[in-house]
């Protein structure tokens, strides 16, 4: 495991306004979701702040950790304590929600709603247009997360959603595949569209290479950002849940300066792409 206080921090100087778009905030005061997988280690907004303070980041977007389902609380609590100068919202909701509440979100710094069709997710997809439709009103997006290779078969419904859509960690190839796979060339597909984002994350969950440059997975990362650096953003994913090794978060930040050739395009995919996309 990475010990951060003994560890160099990056070597690639974000720029002011760095946005870390995708962090976990998990605390056992709030009660678990039935869909929940595990009772996952506390992670808090003080030591995620260390995170911020070592890499140079600005900003950052709290995303509801699928433990807690549809109980927003402990993200939206997390927002209200890094204050919404620095911190937005990703929640889970489902298709009763009311435009009463979402506007309550809206002003709590939610700005959108998390799809998830993997493990412990709260919400069927036979919900997913009624709920896009939803966001697409109150001004959110929403954040889409499958095993990549199966985004053919959902391609059609995301074009449909009259919203836009981030799509996670590199696409989220559980078995990573080459840039001409049909699978991949369905991303980059939807990403010229003009309303689908990709969160440049996580490579370490799925690459078979490994660090520091998780090539299989780098080589996707490279494409996307020479086909639209526009809609590229980059994430931590903090706490890393599920791992105990965990990987370095400096590390992380470091991989831009392989994906993304030039600081011009890295200050796009750090400050100015994210603080469109949510607003700050």
């Amino acid at each position: 495991m990475i010990d951060p206080a003994a560890s160099p921090g990056p070597r690639l100087k974000a720029p002011p306004g760095a946005v870390d778009t995708n962090i976990h905030i998990l605390d056992q005061r709030y009660p678990l979701a039935p869909t929940a997988l595990a009772q996952p280690p506390d992670a808090g907004v003080a030591e995620y702040r260390e995170v911020m303070r070592r890499l140079g980041l600005t900003r950052t977007v709290v995303v509801q950790p699928t433990a807690y389902g549809t109980d927003n609380r402990c993200t939206l609590d997390a927002v209200a304590a890094f204050g919404l100068d620095t911190a937005r919202a990703v929640g889970v909701v489902d298709a009763s929600i009311s435009p009463d509440e979402m506007a309550r979100m809206t002003a709590a710094g939610m700005r959108g709603a998390r799809f998830h069709l993997l493990g412990g997710a709260a919400v069927p997809i036979e919900q997913f247009d009624a709920i896009a439709a939803k966001a697409h009103e109150a001004g959110w997006h929403v954040q889409f997360q499958c095993d990549g290779r199966r985004l053919p078969y959902y391609a059609a419904q995301i074009r449909a959603w009259p919203c836009t859509v981030v799509i996670d960690h590199v696409g989220k190839y559980l078995e990573p595949v080459a840039v001409d796979d049909p699978a991949f060339r369905c991303l980059l597909d939807l990403v010229e569209t003009g309303r689908v984002y990709v969160k440049l994350s996580a490579p370490y969950e799925t690459s078979k290479l490994g660090a520091p440059l998780y090539g299989d997975v780098g080589a996707l990362a490279k494409a996307l950002v020479r086909a639209a650096p526009e809609r590229m953003v980059w994430a931590t994913n903090w706490p890393h849940l599920a791992l105990t090794d965990k990987p370095d978060d400096a590390g992380l930040l470091d991989l831009l300066l392989d994906w993304a050739g030039d600081e011009a395009t890295r200050r796009r995919i750090l400050v100015d792409n994210p603080t469109a996309l949510y607003g700050f």
